[in-house]
């Protein structure tokens, strides 16, 4: 999913590096049957920033190292992971797509839609795989419809941070796991300050996939689905969607207590320099939190009627088909090994992601250290608990989800009724999953 951290501009210099890689060992005809021991080249996209970024090339050198025969051309792909895709597409026009790319959860429909990916379910039914010590939401990620077309990359959801001086200051008690949602506005409208521009909490209204992840939990908490049972048409549209748009709608135009950022990228560093009280965010805000110095805790969502479901935002690590056999068993070989439990707890831990592997990880020392770095990280890891969804991975969810992104950055700026919006972006979702058939 996105995150902040991941949407830092790579530098100049990496960028062009990409470019020259892209260009690079692409589009050559390649062998139709494997040769483990033949010298091979693959190019990796890591769609990551300069620090993640170099230790993702320590590790692809090891690789290397291991196994001689293989080299890695590894990059960015993109001055953004956002920009990946469009990449990724101009890339299958023009041959020059890589072997393996970074890519958000939310794209894996359309990525297996192109006809241009692996299939690794032989792969993954290997024992030796230990595919079921990936959360359920990574598995489902990347296996949209028959084919498995990568390995879960990052694993996360959403929790509620808190700014425990800002509470304390307004004489409040803590947020805890058995909160409702009438809890939050409450504490939302008491927190927000117009004289010291302190808001109670915060929605990202950049009209992305941000804006939309962010509102279907509150559908599932109220009974609702995002589409129907066939996955055909939208199906937000209904009384629970309503309920769940009207709280913020309320919070946000009736209290004024809700930071509206347009941009998508302010409303994190306003939590961590401590003018927002409540924040619904992810694990990757952690090390900015913990760098700025504030005072915080971690909680589940509010819930409905005791539910507290949350979403996971999965990204992946997709596999490209280059009708080379050895291309197609290396790029999967590196993944998987990068992916391994041993691995990830020298690469997610790191960086302060969760592990990708939280029952097999948390044996570890690194696991161990991870905790005492990263205070409430083991909230958000035991909230796992409340994700029993999915988001969709259907040809067409982009579209869905720009069509409910629209409808919520009207309705949170007082365009329009919750109901209204979401009548019409359902119109738009129906046309965006007609087409995609």
């Amino acid at each position: 999913m996105k995150h902040s951290i991941r949407r830092r501009l790579v530098a100049a210099v990496a960028l062009a590096a990409a470019s020259a890689v892209a260009l690079s060992g692409c589009g050559s005809s390649g062998s139709s049957t494997l040769d483990v021991d033949a010298p091979v080249t693959i190019t990796w996209w890591t769609g990551q920033p300069e620090d993640s970024h170099r230790l993702l090339v320590a590790l692809a050198e090891e690789f290397e190292a291991e196994h001689p025969n293989v080299t890695i051309d590894i990059a960015p792909g993109a001055p953004t992971t956002d920009d990946l895709l469009q990449k990724i597409l101009a890339g299958f026009v023009g041959g020059s797509y890589p072997d393996i790319s970074y890519a958000y959860g939310s794209w894996a429909g359309e990525l297996a839609a192109s006809g241009r990916m692996q299939d690794i379910s032989e792969r993954i039914a290997d024992p030796a795989v230990k595919w079921d010590e990936f959360p359920t939401s990574g598995r489902e990620t990347v296996q949209p419809e028959d084919a498995v077309i990568g390995f879960p990359a990052l694993i996360d959801n959403l929790s509620l941070l808190y700014n425990k001086t800002l509470f304390d200051e307004a004489g409040l008690e803590y947020p805890t796991n058995d909160w409702t949602w009438d809890d939050f506005r409450e504490a939302a409208a008491a927190l927000t300050d117009a004289s010291t521009q302190t808001f109670g909490t915060a929605y990202p209204v950049s009209g992305t996939e941000d804006t939309t992840w962010r509102f279907w939990p509150m559908l599932w908490q109220n009974g609702g689905e995002i589409l129907s049972a066939d996955g055909a048409t939208a199906a937000f549209d209904s009384p629970a969607g309503v309920a769940g748009l009207e709280v913020w709608r309320e919070m946000a135009v009736e209290d004024g207590s809700v930071y509206l950022d347009q941009t998508g990228e302010k409303f994190e560093q306003l939590f961590v320099s401590g003018r927002i009280g409540l924040l619904i965010d992810g694990p990757w805000l952690f090390y900015d939190v913990i760098e700025s110095g504030i005072d915080y805790g971690v909680a589940f969502l509010p819930g409905t009627d005791g539910d507290h479901a949350t979403i996971s935002g999965p990204d992946i690590w997709a596999l490209f088909d280059h009708d080379d056999a050895n291309r197609a068993y290396w790029s999967a070989e590196l993944i998987q090994w990068i992916t391994s439990a041993e691995q990830d707890a020298r690469y997610s831990l790191a960086l302060g992601n969760l592990p990708l592997r939280p029952e097999a990880e948390e044996r570890m020392p690194e696991f161990q250290e991870f905790l005492a770095t990263y205070p409430g990280v083991e909230d958000v890891v035991a909230n796992f608990e409340n994700v029993t969804r999915s988001r969709p991975t259907v040809q067409g969810y982009t579209g869905v989800s720009e069509a409910v992104a629209d409808a919520i950055v009207g309705v949170l700026q007082g365009q329009g009724t919750s109901a209204e919006a979401l009548a019409e972006a359902a119109e738009a979702a129906d046309q965006a999953l007609a087409k995609a058939r």
